[in-house]
């Protein structure tokens, strides 16, 4: 019988990149998250799981040397239009601590996620040095720009997911075949939470959210609340009838009349979570973990197609640089 695949995960957040990879069929032998609230969430949901609570700085990679898979969703606001993108330069860039823990660790395989914005043209030198110190520690690279609505996910969602494959494999990776239009709306998807607690006008809400969610976010300790973000996207929330302002604790009762907002379990569901999964009592804090979090779904497309390059091998082994077109 074939033993599953190991992973290290860092930067875990709220667990939808570690969630997607197991349900892929990835054993997570240390997970690596920095906030407490976070770490609670991630322990509450998979007790079994070894989540260890620490700066990414200070974690050793040498005692997890050989494992399947390194994976993390480094942090976005270096390369975030939302805030200055200063890249390389901004103190929150981990990916010097990324390429010094494939170093240590000597994965079989990487997969990074991040934000539209480090495709950008002024961070092309930095991407460059990223692939080519992944490269030089003996992996062919493949960087793509993924929209989560592409994988079932209903909100737009682009995230760029770099994959590094051990040269030693001679096995290529393919991404995950696109489905387009596969996403349900927001009325579909979100239509038995919104009529809950009896509100008489959720199947006409249902019927005019037709479309898919524009991207959640999550913003930051400093910046954001329990609201489904700035104006321009509360302006498109707004289109699908619901009121962006803030978060509800609860659905709408059964005479309310206007625009409802979500709650947080609604907004964990256009993520892609199970219903099943908790963040906690503090809605703020919630609400940042799920708006930053990576879809479970794309997650585990993507780490179906890694484990099929480890376990079967892939056609070509070609460094792949594509990008697919993408709204936001």
């Amino acid at each position: 019988m074939q033993q599953p695949l190991t992973c290290v995960e860092i930067c875990a957040g709220a667990g939808g990149q570690a969630l997607g990879l197991a349900m892929a069929g990835f054993v997570h032998v240390a997970l690596i998250e920095y906030e407490e609230d976070y770490c609670k969430v991630l322990k509450q949901n998979r007790p079994e799981w070894n989540v260890i609570c620490a700066d990414v700085h200070d974690f050793d990679g040498l005692p997890y040397k050989g494992v399947d898979l390194l994976a993390g969703g480094v942090p976005c606001p270096p390369f975030s239009v939302a805030c200055k993108q200063l890249g390389k330069e901004d103190e929150r860039d981990l990916f010097p601590e990324a390429i010094r823990l494939i170093k240590e660790i000597q994965p079989r395989a990487v997969m990074l996620e991040n934000v539209r914005g480090f495709l950008d043209s002024g961070f092309d030198e930095y991407r460059d040095h990223i692939l080519t110190s992944i490269q030089k520690l003996g992996y062919v690279t493949h960087i793509k720009l993924l929209n989560a609505s592409d994988y079932g996910v209903p909100q737009l969602r682009p995230r760029v997911v770099i994959i590094g494959i051990r040269k030693d494999h001679l096995n290529a990776f393919a991404y995950p075949d696109e489905k387009p239009n596969s996403a349900p709306s927001v009325g579909e998807t979100l239509y038995d939470l919104m009529a809950q607690n009896g509100w008489s006008g959720a199947k006409q809400w249902a019927a005019n959210a037709n479309r898919i969610a524009p991207t959640l976010v999550g913003g930051s300790k400093k910046h954001g609340g329990p609201d489904l973000g700035p104006t321009r996207a509360r302006n498109a929330w707004a289109e699908l009838g619901v009121d962006g302002r803030g978060i509800a604790n609860e659905a709408p009762v059964p005479n309310f009349e206007g625009m409802p907002r979500l709650t947080s379990r609604m907004m964990a569901r256009i993520q892609g979570f199970p219903d099943t999964w908790t963040f906690g009592a503090k809605k703020t804090v919630a609400c940042r973990m799920i708006g930053n979090a990576f879809p479970p779904p794309v997650a585990q497309a993507v780490g179906e197609k890694i484990k099929e390059c480890l376990e079967h091998g892939c056609a070509d082994s070609k460094c792949e640089i594509s990008f697919s077109q993408a709204v936001v």
